[in-house]
């Protein structure tokens, strides 16, 4: 029953299906592409290996919006599952996959508690799905369970500096000044709208993902690239050149 689930998931659900409209267009563009770019600043995948050697892989997409990279995935062999907390995100990404014939699984439903057995994939992905809408608590934990061992988990979020910047005043962009306490808590909420998020300093993410069964293997924090451009007004490509607006962990379930 939804009334059972904890109050950021029906916020953000709500929240996400009133901006579902606003990423029609996006899901649209990144579908079509050939070669997958990653990040408000659009950054290869030749450059990030997001998803090098997926071939035959059982895959699930944690929180996958329009399940861009779900096709990505698709068509590069693997067997993708997208899961997302938002069924009006869902209903483009029905209406993309008849248009591109491709066709596998959706699932309108929580990252933080997914109907698969354990041990079911191969690889668990998030580019700002659940990895910055779910409780890193709970659904980190819950894409371990998932995967099989020496599966890998992959995911895009915003970079933890930027946050610890950025102003709560809408379309206002990140600051060359600290903001907020690193010390504190990790569930971010905004003035502007009802939705919730959740950011962990860099050395809590490393113990989260080692308490539950992963090796980290890398972290990368993006540069924008010269001439870089967003459509997002929460940082500039300047702040972007300067400090890192994303970062990208990928870690490996220990065997």
């Amino acid at each position: 029953m939804d009334t059972e689930l904890p109050d950021h998931v029906l916020r953000n659900r709500a929240m996400w299906d009133r901006w579902a409209p606003d990423w029609v267009g996006p899901g649209e563009r990144n579908w079509a592409q050939d070669e997958p770019t990653w990040g408000i600043w659009g950054i290869p995948e030749a450059e990030l290996r997001m998803i090098e050697n997926v071939s035959g892989l059982d895959a699930i997409e944690l929180g996958c919006g329009t399940a861009y990279v779900s096709a990505w995935l698709a068509r590069r062999g693997a067997r993708p599952v997208a899961i997302d907390n938002s069924a009006k995100q869902l209903e483009t990404a029905r209406r993309l996959q008849k248009e591109h014939g491709l066709d596998f699984p959706l699932i309108h439903g929580n990252a933080e508690s997914v109907s698969f057995p354990d041990s079911s994939f191969d690889l668990a992905i998030s580019e700002y799905g659940a990895s910055i809408w779910s409780d890193p608590y709970l659904w980190i934990p819950e894409a371990a369970r998932l995967l099989r061992p020496g599966g890998r988990l992959v995911f895009l979020i915003n970079g933890y500096l930027q946050m610890l910047c950025e102003p709560d005043e809408e379309n206002a962009p990140a600051t060359d000044r600290l903001l907020r306490d690193q010390f504190g808590p990790y569930r971010f909420e905004w003035s502007s709208d009802e939705s919730v998020e959740f950011h962990l300093a860099h050395g809590e993410m490393i113990r989260l993902l080692h308490a539950s069964g992963f090796e980290v293997e890398d972290l990368i924090e993006i540069q924008a690239p010269p001439g870089a451009t967003t459509r997002h007004a929460y940082v500039s490509a300047g702040w972007a050149r300067r400090w890192p607006s994303e970062e990208i962990w990928k870690a490996r379930k220990r065997s």
